[in-house]
C-alpha cells in the first residue's frame, strides 16, 4: 500500500492561520495586532475548510474500502477530546465566576447566561452548536464552532467514500458546486456558516482529486514555482485587505488554488515554510485553536479585576469589544508578544497530553474492535 504523504507545507500554513486566528481574537489597546490585517483575517477560516478536504481527501478518499466505524473513531477521537476538554475549562469558569457574583463580585456579565447559559451545554457536548439558529455559534469556547462544523461534515465525507472512488468525487463536486451556487445566489437553506464548511471541504476534496490528476505529470520548477507562490500570497493578503462582493466565496476558490500550488512545495516559499518554527506551528495548529480563546478569557478577566481594584481604565469596552491596556503603549505591544508565548506553551502542554493522547486512545479502540471481530468471525467459522 502506499504510503500516505504529509504535506508539511500545508501543515505549517495551518500552524500559521491558527496564530493568525489568536491575533484576531487578542485584543489590546495600541498593538500591532490592532493593525487593519489582523483585524480582517477572520477570512482565513475558509481555508481550513478547504485545507480538511485536501487533507481528509488525501488520508482516506482514495482508499479503495473505507470502514465508517474505523473514520468515525478515528475522527472522534482526534477532535473530541480537546474539544471536550476546553467545554469543561470554560464551564469552570463559568463556576468561579458564579461563586465570585455570589459574594457581589461582578465581572463582566452575569454568569451562565447568554453565551454561557446551561441550555448552551448539551449542544456544544454534541457538537451541534454551529448549525442550527436555536443555539448560541459562539457559545463557551467559541473557536469551537468550526469543530462543531467540520465533525458532521467529516461524517458526510466518510458516508460519501462509502461509494466507488469514481461517485465519490462525483458526489463531493456536486455538493460543492451546490453550496457554492446557493451561496452566491443567497438561498442558503443552512446557517452560513454550514454552507461555508459544506462549500469549502468538498472544494477540497476536488482540489486534491486535480492534485492526483497532474502529480505525475508536472515537475515543478523552482523559480516559476517561487513566482507563483509569492503572486499567490499576495492575493491572500490582497483577500483579507479588502471588501468586495461574493468576498467570501470567491476567497475559498483562492484558497483552492493555494493548496494545489502549495501541496507540490516546489518554490523557495514552502522551503521556508518547512523550516523548524512552522512546522512546530504546523504540530501545535489544532490545539492553538482550542485553547487560546481560555487564555484570552483568563487574562481579560484579570485585567477587568485591576479595573476594579485600581479604579484605572485597564479593561475599556471599545466598540462592543473588550479590551487590555496597561496604560503603555511599549508595555501593551511586549504584552502581545508574552501572551503568544504563553498561548504556544499552552497548546504544546494540550498537544501532549490531550490531542495526542486522544489520538493514541482512538487507535487503542480501533484496534480493539478489530480483534474482537477477528475473534468473533473466528468463533464462527470455526
Amino acid at each position: 500500500m502506499e504510503p500516505v504523504k504529509r504535506f508539511t507545507t500545508l501543515d505549517s500554513f495551518r500552524g500559521v492561520c491558527a496564530l493568525l486566528v489568536v491575533f484576531y481574537h487578542l485584543h489590546v489597546v495600541g498593538s500591532f495586532t490592532e493593525m487593519p490585517f489582523f483585524r480582517r483575517v477572520d477570512i482565513l477560516l475558509n481555508f481550513f475548510f478547504v485545507l480538511s478536504g485536501f487533507v481528509l481527501a488525501h488520508s482516506y478518499g482514495m482508499k479503495p474500502r473505507l470502514g465508517f466505524k474505523d473514520f468515525f473513531i478515528s475522527r472522534f477521537f482526534r477532535l473530541y477530546p480537546l474539544h471536550l476538554t476546553m467545554l469543561l475549562v470554560f464551564i469552570s469558569f463559568e463556576l468561579v465566576r458564579w461563586a465570585a457574583y455570589n459574594k457581589g463580585f461582578n465581572l463582566n456579565n452575569v454568569p451562565f447566561t447568554g453565551l454561557f447559559a446551561p441550555a448552551e451545554i448539551l449542544p456544544n457536548l454534541l457538537l451541534l452548536q454551529a448549525w442550527t439558529t436555536l443555539t448560541e455559534t459562539m457559545s463557551f469556547n467559541y473557536p469551537s464552532w468550526s469543530i462543531s462544523i467540520e465533525f458532521y461534515i467529516y461524517m458526510l465525507f466518510g458516508l460519501v467514500c462509502i461509494f466507488s472512488m469514481r461517485n465519490r468525487f462525483l458526489l463531493a463536486a456536486c455538493i460543492s458546486v451546490i453550496a457554492f451556487g446557493l451561496i452566491f445566489t443567497g438561498n442558503e437553506p443552512l446557517v452560513w456558516r454550514a454552507m461555508l464548511g459544506l462549500s469549502c471541504f468538498f472544494a477540497g476534496n476536488i482540489t486534491y482529486l486535480v492534485y492526483r490528476l497532474v502529480r505525475d505529470r508536472f515537475v515543478p520548477v523552482q523559480w516559476s514555482m517561487t513566482v507563483l507562490e509569492c503572486l499567490l500570497m499576495f492575493a491572500t493578503y490582497w483577500l483579507i485587505m479588502n471588501d468586495f462582493e461574493h468576498r467570501s466565496p470567491i476567497a475559498s476558490l483562492m484558497f483552492c488554488l493555494l493548496v494545489l500550488v502549495f501541496a507540490f512545495e516546489g518554490g523557495l516559499v514552502s522551503a521556508l515554510l518547512k523550516t523548524g518554527l512552522f512546522t512546530l506551528l504546523g504540530k501545535l495548529s489544532y490545539s492553538i485553536y482550542m485553547t487560546h480563546a481560555s487564555l484570552l478569557f483568563c487574562l481579560s478577566t484579570v485585567f477587568i479585576v485591576a479595573q476594579k481594584l485600581t479604579g484605572r481604565d485597564m479593561a475599556p469596552m471599545i466598540e462592543g469589544q473588550r479590551y487590555m491596556d496597561t496604560g503603555s503603549l511599549l508595555i501593551n505591544n511586549g504584552f502581545v508578544v508574552v501572551v503568544i508565548l504563553a498561548a504556544l506553551g499552552l497548546a504544546a502542554l494540550a498537544h501532549t497530553y490531550i490531542e495526542m493522547k486522544g489520538v493514541a486512545l482512538g487507535k487503542r479502540v480501533i484496534n480493539a474492535s478489530r480483534r474482537r471481530a477477528l475473534v468473533s468471525k473466528a468463533a464462527i467459522t470455526g
